[in-house]
């Protein structure tokens, strides 16, 4: 599934000012043109970019609509002679089918997560820093911001990431989808086959999607293919059923084949605790580029997409750990005291930390790492936009 991110949105560009770059990001986004025209046209191409998004849904939902008429009306009814084995199959292809549809449709309607208001510039820094030609002086400029974030990943270059786009700066592991036109938190891909980025609203949605896909086609395969061998070798009379259970068969197993590797390869991400994008491209941290910067050890990183609660895990109900805008990693060690302090200047968080439970600045035992004697701090901000 292809990988839909846009890093143009950073503040360091050395073949232009980033001032013209952010009001041609305004125009194309608003249908502008040059002297305030109305681009008429950008809008309908936009319009039917959207419609045309749906296709492969549309065309997933025709599939699995077939293969359900297939295997409850040509097998189940009119092929199967055995009451006792119809309804069993009926039985455990519907429970299948049941979780296969409520994940899907869970990865497809659950709107991905963008940055909070906390990370979009200050008025006066906002101000500067659209009125700034030099890009080294707009950096200090979010350089200055971002010391009250919970920021520690950085652009290959070293500056701080800021979207222009969205006119944030950019949470760690969020990145720019130029589908959705919108930043999303913990990005892992745009998935064309649901039409919505994937990302930390609908991670585990998705990685469930996958798996019950999986036994959706391997449940079909296991139960089609005696009547499949039967057709095939002469063994039932040609009917009208046939046709639908032989090609029931294979589109179920070519189905099972490229879902069982795509969940594979998540399954694996999920145990590293590594996104598509930091599979691709390595975060970059403040003492360089590490892939494995946000991994905690396999339990850890399980928890962190389906949750620290077993019976949560089978379910397409959100239990992810956080809030999708800072993460604990191994690699940035800073002290919890400072941290709050810090906070605690810039207005995240006020004095008294009790009556402020959006925001958590967590040292205990279960959820910091120690690394050569050093502490890990996650800095919960308040996720509301």
């Amino acid at each position: 599934m292809p990988i839909s991110a846009n890093e143009g949105g950073s503040s360091l560009d050395a073949r232009g000012s980033s001032a013209n770059v952010l009001k041609l990001c305004r125009d194309v986004t608003t249908g502008q043109g040059p002297h305030g025209l109305k681009m008429a046209p950008s809008h309908a191409f936009r319009c039917c970019k959207r419609a045309l998004n749906w296709t492969p849904v549309l065309f997933i939902n025709l599939v699995i609509g077939w293969s359900y008429y297939a295997y409850v009306v040509e097998l189940c009814v009119y092929t199967i002679p055995n009451d006792a084995e119809r309804i069993s199959y009926l039985v455990v292809f519907h429970l299948f089918f049941a979780m296969f549809i409520w994940s899907y449709w869970k990865t497809i309607w659950s709107k991905p997560a963008k940055p909070s208001v906390a990370f979009t510039l200050p008025s006066a820094e906002k101000e500067l820093y659209e009125r700034e030609q030099r890009a080294e002086v707009q950096q200090e400029i979010l350089k200055k911001v971002a010391r009250s974030l919970p920021v520690y990943t950085r652009t290959a270059g070293g500056a701080v990431r800021y979207c222009n786009f969205c006119q944030v700066i950019k949470p760690d592991r969020c990145h720019h989808c130029s589908t959705c036109e919108m930043c999303v938190l913990k990005m892992d891909h745009h998935c064309p086959w649901v039409n919505n980025c994937v990302g930390f609203s609908n991670y585990k949605f998705f990685v469930l999607f996958l798996t019950y896909a999986a036994l959706y086609c391997a449940v079909i395969c296991a139960t089609v293919m005696q009547y499949f061998i039967k057709f095939w070798t002469k063994q039932l009379h040609d009917s009208h059923a046939k046709f639908h259970i032989l090609f029931l068969f294979f589109v179920a197993a070519l189905f099972f084949i490229s879902v069982v590797s795509l969940l594979g390869y998540h399954l694996w991400l999920v145990g590293k605790n590594r996104t598509t994008i930091e599979a691709f491209r390595a975060p970059v941290f403040p003492n360089g580029p590490d892939k494995n910067g946000f991994s905690l050890g396999f339990r850890r990183n399980v928890a962190e997409v389906f949750g620290d609660q077993a019976k949560y895990w089978i379910c397409p109900i959100f239990s992810s750990q956080g809030d999708g805008h800072s993460f604990v990693t191994r690699l940035v060690h800073i002290d919890p005291e400072q941290a709050n302090t810090v906070l605690q200047q810039n207005g995240k968080i006020p004095s008294d930390r009790e009556n402020c439970p959006g925001v958590e600045v967590n040292t205990d035992d279960d959820t910091k790492e120690k690394t050569e004697g050093d502490q890990a701090v996650v800095v919960m901000m308040d996720c509301k936009p």
